[in-house]
């Protein structure tokens, strides 16, 4: 009986969270009459900020030398 009784609690509060994750997207909002459909087609039409432009190095800078891994004074130097 407890079984039953913490299965149907913990089902219970499965289906709310899901319910509020799925009420929360503008498309279920609009199929379920919560939103008008114009309003959530304008919400999708909002075009996204554009990333800024990174200035990036000419060069990459070379990885997996030999003096990268075996150079004794870089090894043993724990000056900051």
């Amino acid at each position: 009986m407890l079984n039953f009784f913490l299965g149907t609690v913990a089902g219970g509060l499965i289906a709310a969270v899901l319910t509020i994750a799925a009420a929360r997207q503008p498309e279920v909002q609009a199929r379920l009459g919560l939103r008008p459909a114009q309003v959530t087609a304008a919400l999708a039409a909002i075009p996204k900020p554009r990333e800024p432009d990174c200035a990036r190095p000419a060069e990459s800078p070379t990885v997996g030398t030999r003096d990268m891994l075996f150079n004794r004074q870089r090894f043993w130097s724990v000056a900051p």
